[in-house]
């Protein structure tokens, strides 16, 4: 609908044209009734209820709820923590034969490992080449 200042369009103006004819059809009994029932509608609309979320007594509540709600969940998805990483029983028992093995100890005071990377590259290269 167009503010009270502006003048009607024609659509506007046919449209009121055709509901003020179909007014004058109806009966004066069923007409009554519908602007009882207009008057009920406006009357309830203006007197909104208050929705019982805004209610104060209830913010406490709904933000304890809400707040469980989040450490529950937290919670929940957390990862498990102190597991020990499962190792293959074939890289295990090598480790084992190194530990037990004096020589290899001795081997891995005076190791050397930039000159043992640079070797090791140094062969993948090689081989990558040829």
């Amino acid at each position: 609908m167009s503010p009270m200042n502006e003048p009607l369009t024609e659509f506007e103006r046919k449209a009121r044209a055709v509901l003020e004819e179909s007014l004058s059809r109806i009966d004066g009994r069923i007409r009554s009734r519908l602007n009882q029932a207009r008057h009920a509608a406006l009357e309830a609309a203006g007197t909104r209820r208050r929705a019982w979320w805004r209610s104060l007594t209830l913010m406490p509540t709904a933000g304890a709820a809400t707040a469980a709600l989040l450490v529950a969940v937290v919670l929940w998805h957390r990862q498990p923590a102190g597991e020990p990483p499962v190792l293959e029983a074939q890289h295990a028992a090598e480790d084992m034969d190194l530990l037990a093995d004096s020589e290899a100890l001795e081997l891995l005071d005076g190791w050397d490992g930039p000159f043992y990377e640079w070797a090791t590259a140094q062969t993948d290269n090689v081989q990558s080449e040829g």
